[in-house]
């Protein structure tokens, strides 16, 4: 018990004479070790590379759950299970629980009707387009979101205690700085003084001599010599000087061991490096699945449309598929430019006899990605060839007719480079 006090006590006063040092130093009072300019460089970088993992990390998990109800009620639940170490259960997507509601709702009004069939449709591919985004979820997560956070939660961690550990070896170093300079100043003081071999009253105590308390001069009735103060004096030098030593031994040792750890985060870069694109790698089949997805389901509607022998209204909603795949490749600029492109579409089935319309502006095109026809009257196209397009009156904006030799068809303008 008395030993723990003594360490406890022992402990509070390195703290109050770290926490003198600190002070000191933010007032201009003391001098400050300065670090190697090298090392300085290690700690910006690193402190520059945990804040902005941290913001990638937050802002990967906001597009990934963008609702911040779900978004906090997934972070719980999976730092429950991580805890329990446990696997985290698959969670239903928005898009699969819309395509479930679809399906019961289909149930409901009857299947055989055309709503009914039509939210069939609509809500597989509904639930198709959920398990995509699950496995885009898991994906990023093993693959992106887990390496930040074992960073953050585990390198990281250990580069702080050990930056703590040397700031701490710096505030010790320069209290034995602080101390040694205070112990020469005594002594050359005191070899100055002129009456420096007189006796003094009983009791005295040099200031600048903590030794001195402990070699009992209370006892004496008078005062050492001058030649014995001048040896107590030189043993405090001395004392000084051993514990400065120590101390920059030490302040060098966890220097070196700070440095190291800071110049693993070059290791860590790279790393990150691999798992960002693995997450761009996940995005980007994700927005495949997504966009064949849909394409499928918009041929799926249009089958449902031409079936009906008199027009139909949602003959004027079902969009022509091509139309939108062409739409999602393009990426308009604005929200706004897809609705209007969508609310302009006409029926895509256009008579190959309309071709000997007169043509207008008729040139050449480069093809940028390989096109497949969905039907007699679309051209298929080869990334990189040339072919010769035109329009005709009243035809869909979004496509233009294509010629290839004695080939002719409907191409999708996104596909293509207008050359002048």
């Amino acid at each position: 018990m008395d030993f723990n006090v003594k360490k406890l006590a022992s402990g509070a006063g390195v703290f109050f004479t770290r926490a003198v040092q600190f002070t000191e130093e933010k007032l201009g009072q003391a001098e400050k070790t300065e670090l190697d300019p090298h090392l300085e460089n290690l700690i910006t970088r690193a402190d520059c590379t945990k804040n902005w993992t941290e913001k990638i990390l937050r802002q990967t998990e906001v597009l990934l759950q963008p609702n911040p109800i779900d978004h906090t009620g997934a972070r719980i639940e999976e730092f429950i299970y991580d805890k329990l170490d446990k696997k985290l259960p698959s969670r239903t997507t928005n898009p699969e629980l819309l395509g479930q509601y679809m399906l019961e709702a289909a149930n409901e009004f009857g299947p055989g009707t055309p709503y009914g069939s039509t939210l069939i449709t609509v809500g597989e591919y509904q639930k198709r387009l959920g398990g995509a985004e699950r496995e885009l979820l898991q994906t990023s997560a093993a693959a992106f979101l887990t390496p930040l956070r074992n960073f953050l939660e585990g390198d990281w961690k250990t580069i702080s205690k050990e930056r703590r550990l040397l700031e701490n070896r710096r505030l010790d170093l320069d209290i034995c700085k602080a101390r040694l300079k205070k112990a020469k100043q005594a002594e050359a003081k005191a070899a100055a003084a002129p009456d420096f071999q007189e006796t003094r009253p009983r009791n005295y105590v040099l200031s600048a001599s903590a030794s001195a308390l402990q070699s009992g001069w209370e006892s004496w009735d008078v005062e050492p010599s001058g030649s014995e103060q001048m040896k107590l004096l030189s043993e405090e030098v001395d004392k000084a000087e051993h514990e400065l030593r120590v101390a920059q031994t030490e302040f060098d040792r966890q220097a070196e061991v700070t440095r190291l750890l800071l110049e693993g985060i070059s290791s860590t870069h790279l790393n990150h490096l691999r798992c960002l694109q693995d997450f761009a790698e996940a995005q980007a089949t994700y927005y495949a699945q997504c966009h064949h997805y849909m394409q499928d389901l918009q041929r799926e509607l249009n089958k449902c449309a031409n079936s009906v022998s008199t027009p139909h209204p949602a003959a004027a909603v079902c969009p022509d598929p091509d139309h939108l795949s062409s739409a999602f490749l393009s990426g308009p600029s604005s929200p706004g430019a897809t609705v209007s492109s969508l609310s302009s579409q006409r029926p895509s089935t256009v008579d190959m006899e309309q071709t000997q319309h007169p043509v207008t502006g008729s040139r050449k095109a480069k093809v940028l990605y390989d096109y497949d026809a969905h039907d007699a009257s679309e051209l298929s196209l080869l990334a990189d060839e040339l072919i010769t397009v035109y329009t005709v009156p009243g035809m869909d904006p979004d496509w233009l007719i294509g010629e290839r030799g004695n080939q002719k068809g409907k191409v999708p303008v996104t596909y293509l480079e207008l050359l002048s």
